[in-house]
């Protein structure tokens, strides 16, 4: 995958979970959740362009391994929610998917950068 195809691809994973957050009733334990879903969502495109401006190899693996954990995060944040919310679950499976490919694809190019 391009660099350029994964730069939209989270800035519109960021953006399709702020719009989720924004749909999300707010009380005292949904707020917590989707604050953080907010942030992990949005660290991960931010850190993947910081990645892209990696000035080394390993570098460059160590901000992917941010934006790994950030996706990680999401992900977890998004499963307390629908267990929390079951009538958010339509809503949240395609953005969940989307993560776990941006997940998948992350890991991927780590353990390949590792590799070579």
């Amino acid at each position: 995958m391009k660099k350029e195809e994964l730069l939209l691809r989270t800035k519109n994973y960021a953006i399709a979970n702020a719009r989720l957050v924004l749909s999300i009733p707010v009380n005292i334990v949904n707020r917590n959740y989707i604050d953080q879903l907010n942030r992990s969502a949005s660290s991960t495109g931010a850190n993947y362009r910081a990645a892209c401006r990696a000035k080394s190899k390993a570098d460059f693996i160590n901000k992917l391994k941010i934006v790994e954990e950030e996706l990680d995060e999401t992900l977890y944040f998004s499963e307390l929610l629908v267990e929390l919310n079951p009538e958010l679950k339509e809503k949240i499976t395609p953005i969940y998917k989307e993560g776990n490919e941006l997940l998948s694809i992350i890991v991927a190019a780590i353990n390949t950068l590792r590799g070579n």
